[in-house]
């Protein structure tokens, strides 16, 4: 499918099926179709009134999570601070891991490095998973991880994963104005 080049999108107001998927939704666990039910009423009730921030926070609380991680870069260390403090003002206990974790340096794994005459720390998404698992989230929350190490800690984390914050340092996190911006537009269509 290519929804991106539909201009009229029927699915959104008729009803109108491209392709069957109906049978999807209907096979989702009591978890799953918790977490789409949270979503939609949120959405709802809330729509164009609450940051991200507190669309977080409420749905965690409606969702019934205690534990919340954070897995963070270290370039958003004040950032992740921030949220932490939010969230455990809400009352939720909070837990993180620094993309570094481990403190491994990269000639170890054979990644090129920046700087190559100096110890550099590589990322190590799947331990910030780990040490996010070994507590027992409900629920973690990416905070700038790089592209690829998001995946990665994506695939490894039990519990279910948002993401709050998208790395962009050039755009100071907000990699959408890439596709709002005329300039950044025509620099990147080919």
């Amino acid at each position: 499918m290519k929804c991106h080049r539909c201009y009229f999108p029927a699915c959104y107001r008729e009803g109108k099926e491209c392709k069957n998927l109906k049978g999807i939704l209907e096979e989702l666990s009591e978890f799953e179709r918790k977490l789409l039910t949270v979503s939609s009423h949120i959405e709802k009730e809330f729509y164009c009134k609450l940051t991200r921030v507190e669309e977080l926070i409420e749905f965690a609380k409606r969702m019934e999570f205690k534990r919340i991680g954070i897995a963070f870069c270290i370039g958003l260390l004040e950032e992740a601070r921030t949220l932490a403090k939010i969230l455990e003002s809400c009352g939720f206990e909070v837990f993180s891991a620094i993309c570094k974790i481990g403190g491994i340096d990269k000639s170890e794994l054979n990644i090129e490095k920046i700087n190559p005459d100096t110890l550099e720390a590589s990322c190590n998404p799947i331990g910030q998973a780990e040490v996010l698992n070994e507590v027992g989230t409900d629920m973690n929350v990416i905070v700038g991880l790089c592209i690829g190490h998001d995946m990665l800690f994506q695939m490894h984390s039990r519990a279910p994963v948002t993401t709050l914050i998208v790395k962009d340092r050039v755009l100071a996190h907000n990699p959408v104005g890439a596709l709002y911006s005329n300039y950044y537009k025509r620099k990147l269509i080919k």
